[in-house]
């Protein structure tokens, strides 16, 4: 996913304040001096309004007369906002976002197969196997391993025919390829991913709705497995 510090001075600017406000370093309800940050990140005041026209349309800040610019209550912000999970994740927040990944897969994607299964096209099945062939080339190179895995899930969102579905991509495959950042990772406790997603695959192939579903239950229950384990394996370095 594209960040926006490769965007100017203005994304740099929306990365910095919009990293401060969700890792907590400027607190729920804290009122931002406009001048002060300005002076601060050695900026004019025209960036920082349109920084904060940014993290606003985001759910971070607000203004209010006689109060200024402040930050809004977390239970405020929109988390569905791809750069806000970033954000959350960079600022330590990464294990319990991602157990809230595990809880919205395991809603979504069975159901999301069962009508890929029934509304696929040659085009679907041919992007689903293209990305099942780069996860079984990636090998130990993590980042090759990731984007073939967000590639295969996102074309299974596609695969369903339901266009509202398909944007769920853009929640799930900032948190996800983090996941898989974890789980690939040389302490290599992540074994070979295909063949739980080639059974997915197969399943939607031959249209069994049924079996699909089943299969996509199963790989969800190895992510968890292969999630759990990688934390435990990184946390004893030593054995």
């Amino acid at each position: 996913m594209t960040s926006y510090a490769g965007r100017g001075v203005h994304g740099q600017v929306v990365e910095r304040l919009g990293y401060r406000i969700v890792s907590g370093e400027v607190p729920e309800g804290a009122t931002l001096d406009l001048r002060e940050l300005a002076e601060e990140l050695d900026i004019s005041l025209t960036v920082i309004r349109e920084t904060l026209k940014v993290l606003a349309g985001k759910g971070l800040v607000a203004a209010r007369q006689k109060r200024g610019t402040f930050v809004r209550p977390r239970s405020e912000w929109n988390m569905l906002d791809a750069d806000v999970i970033r954000w959350r994740v960079a600022g330590g927040k990464g294990e319990a976002l991602l157990r809230d990944l595990a809880e919205l897969r395991a809603i979504v994607e069975p159901a999301a197969v069962r009508h890929a299964a029934e509304r696929r096209t040659d085009a679907d099945l041919a992007a689903l196997e293209r990305a099942l062939t780069a996860m079984g080339e990636a090998g130990d190179d993590t980042d090759a391993a990731a984007a073939a895995d967000a590639a295969f899930h996102r074309a299974l969102l596609t695969a369903s025919g339901n266009e509202m579905l398909t944007q769920l991509d853009q929640l799930m495959e900032p948190v996800l390829r983090v996941r898989d950042d974890i789980v690939h990772a040389p302490h290599g406790v992540a074994d070979d991913p295909v063949p739980s997603h080639r059974a997915v695959l197969e399943a939607i192939r031959e249209r069994d709705a049924d079996r699909a579903s089943a299969a996509m239950v199963d790989l969800l229950a190895k992510s968890v497995a292969d999630f759990d384990l990688a934390v435990r394996s990184a946390s004893r370095p030593g054995e």
